[in-house]
């Protein structure tokens, strides 16, 4: 029933009808619609949509309803494959919107939590405009299912986002949040605990393209971070060719962003005690060499990211990039 009630809140009878050139004119009754018959052979209009109730009747075949009986009677389908075939009319463009209104949820909640805020500050974030900038935000738990609901979203449809666990409970809880777009599209949201849990968090879904790549794809260097931390803490300290594939493994489409057109790329990865990082930069740097691309490896010192080294020592950073050597 909330589905039920979901794909009619999403889809207008009227604008599902114009959308397949259906041709009406007004009544004389307020948000009533007159025009040929979509279901027989008419001669003259006989088919009415009253736009505010979402019905629609013919005087001449005698068939009304709503949008689902006329998806049955126009498609010649049953009830459930009627539902199923306007879910996937809605589906494209209602996953964009969920995240688009989640993400802002979450900006909006994270002036409303000091602990987000200070931990930002304690990574090395503090410049206002960068935080509204990437959109970042904070997820406290425990409150998105009743925010997405109020806005006509069902409880079975934010289980297929992924933003909201079957048994109910939100998949973020206590994380600062990155929103992960691709082509002005959210793809994706980035999780990072504030807490005891396992830091990092991705909805399961494509996390897309390298992150911010239609701002950073212009400039012939290129500094590649693993972070989403990383790469705020060197835009904010003025690096703005910095792009951030989340994780040391490129997808790929990254991979393929990256060596689209000549240019230097910088790989400043983790240096893990377990050489994980150091390793994933070298396999990385190999093959795009291989691709005929400039690729640098950044050594930090030892236990650093680019968040905690940067944060102690700017310039030492800058130092690192003009000392570094193509492959």
């Amino acid at each position: 029933m909330q589905d039920l009630e979901h794909l009619k809140q999403r889809i207008a009878l009227l604008d599902y009808l114009q959308q397949r050139n259906w041709t009406s004119r007004p009544t004389a009754r307020q948000q009533e619609f007159v025009g040929l018959c979509p279901l027989h052979r008419d001669t003259r209009p006989s088919f009415y949509v009253n736009a505010r109730k979402n019905l629609f009747y013919c005087h001449g075949c005698g068939q009304g309803g709503d949008l689902i009986r006329f998806v049955e009677l126009s498609e010649h389908l049953s009830f459930r494959q009627s539902l199923a075939f306007l879910e996937r009319q809605i589906a494209p463009a209602d996953d964009g919107g969920v995240m688009e209104r989640t993400a802002a949820f979450y900006q909006l909640e994270l002036h409303r939590h000091p602990e987000a805020v200070q931990y930002l500050q304690q990574r090395g974030l503090r410049d206002p405009a960068l935080l509204e900038e990437l959109g970042i935000g904070y997820a406290p738990g425990g409150n998105l299912r009743r925010h997405l609901t109020s806005q006509g979203y069902s409880f079975d449809w934010l289980v297929h986002t992924g933003l909201i666990s079957s048994q109910g409970r939100d998949t973020f809880c206590r994380r600062v949040i990155f929103p992960c777009r691709q082509h002005d599209q959210i793809v994706n949201l980035y999780g990072r605990s504030i807490g005891a849990a396992f830091p990092h968090r991705l909805l399961p879904r494509s996390k897309g393209g390298l992150f911010a790549w239609e701002s950073v794809r212009h400039f012939s260097t290129v500094i590649l971070v693993e972070g989403l931390f990383d790469l705020a803490v060197l835009w904010q300290a003025g690096f703005r060719n910095t792009t951030c594939a989340l994780g040391t493994h490129l997808t790929p489409l990254q991979f393929q962003q990256l060596a689209d057109r000549p240019r230097s790329i910088y790989i400043v990865f983790d240096q893990d005690k377990n050489h994980a990082g150091q390793q994933a930069a070298q396999q990385l740097a190999q093959r795009l060499a291989g691709a005929g691309i400039s690729a640098h490896m950044i050594p930090l010192p030892p236990g650093h990211d680019p968040n905690s080294y940067l944060f102690a020592d700017a310039a030492g950073f800058t130092l690192c990039l003009q000392q570094a050597h193509p492959l």
